[in-house]
């Protein structure tokens, strides 16, 4: 089994288009969206849920107004301005970091810290094979938790099925979703766009995969927008040894496929973006893909 982890460093290069397109094209695959705060991999491939789930994480303080005095303890402790007093303490919910403090010095015992319901994730079937996915809650913290829950839930439907790959679509940026999604990969394919904030994001994310030891290859998408921009990203892949496996022309068919919320291959198999991404895919096939050890 094999599981191709899809990033970008920054939002709005196209990463999950390239994705949605990668799922068409593979055969015997476990598709996975990443990017539990803002999921969007749906839009494409228009999952069917077969299975709900909620996602526990974490602990918030909760008051019981019956025992609460108003004495005001609660509020001179918290450190995080997560409590209001009236006549009786109330809790702000989305400042609360769940520390405890406030539990732990009420006079009254009127407070106690209960888990707290993040989120949901799924489980569902699209025409491309099994997807996970999830969606956290407004507001919620723990999505590096929650993508690592999809990820492990990813491998044993993979398992289950005797699925050849794993197809991954991350989350952007590098912090702990992204991170959390690199656990097992075996290969990362980052995709950028031809302007400067473009290529230092995927510096970022070269350095980060490569400090947890796993293979690169960059896909530069819309590159015909800006190509002596596009030079130059060339010039720092070849400077960091990491290799441009594909560059992806603007194509207006793309547009049109997420309005139909189609893969472009599927929309528009003859059409240059396309075209390119198949190409990008035959050389990704041919990439000897092992499962990483973090």
């Amino acid at each position: 089994m094999k599981e191709i982890l899809v990033l970008s460093g920054k939002g709005g290069t196209g990463k999950t288009s390239i994705t949605g397109s990668l799922a068409y094209l593979m055969r015997n695959t476990v598709l996975v969206d990443c990017d539990v705060d803002a999921a969007d991999l749906h839009l494409i491939l228009s999952p069917e849920v077969r299975e709900k789930n909620e996602f526990w994480s974490g602990v918030e303080a909760v008051i019981d107004q019956s025992l609460c005095t108003g004495c005001g303890t609660c509020s001179e402790l918290c450190q995080f301005q997560a409590i209001t007093l009236e006549e009786k303490a109330q809790i702000r919910p989305f400042s609360c970091e769940g520390c405890g403090v406030c539990a732990e010095f009420c006079p009254e015992d009127a407070i106690r810290l209960k888990e707290k319901n993040c989120g949901n994730w799924f489980l569902s079937d699209t025409q491309f094979g099994p997807m996970v996915h999830a969606r956290l809650g407004i507001g919620e913290e723990n999505s590096g938790k929650l993508v690592s829950l999809v990820k492990k839930q990813a491998r044993h439907v993979a398992e289950k099925r005797k699925a050849d790959w794993i197809l991954v679509d991350g989350p952007p940026g590098i912090g702990c979703p992204v991170i959390a999604s690199m656990s097992g990969a075996g290969f990362s394919l980052l995709v950028t766009e031809p302007t400067k904030s473009g290529l230092h994001d995927l510096m970022r994310v070269v350095q980060l995969s490569r400090h947890f030891k796993i293979p690169s290859g960059v896909c530069i998408n819309k590159w015909d927008l800006h190509p002596d921009f596009c030079k130059e990203i060339e010039q720092a892949c070849s400077e960091e040894n990491i290799p441009v496996l594909g560059k992806v022309p603007f194509d207006k068919k793309a547009v049109e496929s997420i309005i139909h919320g189609k893969p472009l291959v599927q929309f528009a198999p003859d059409s240059a973006g396309a075209t390119a991404i198949i190409e990008l895919w035959e050389k990704i096939e041919k990439i000897e893909i092992t499962s990483s050890e973090f």
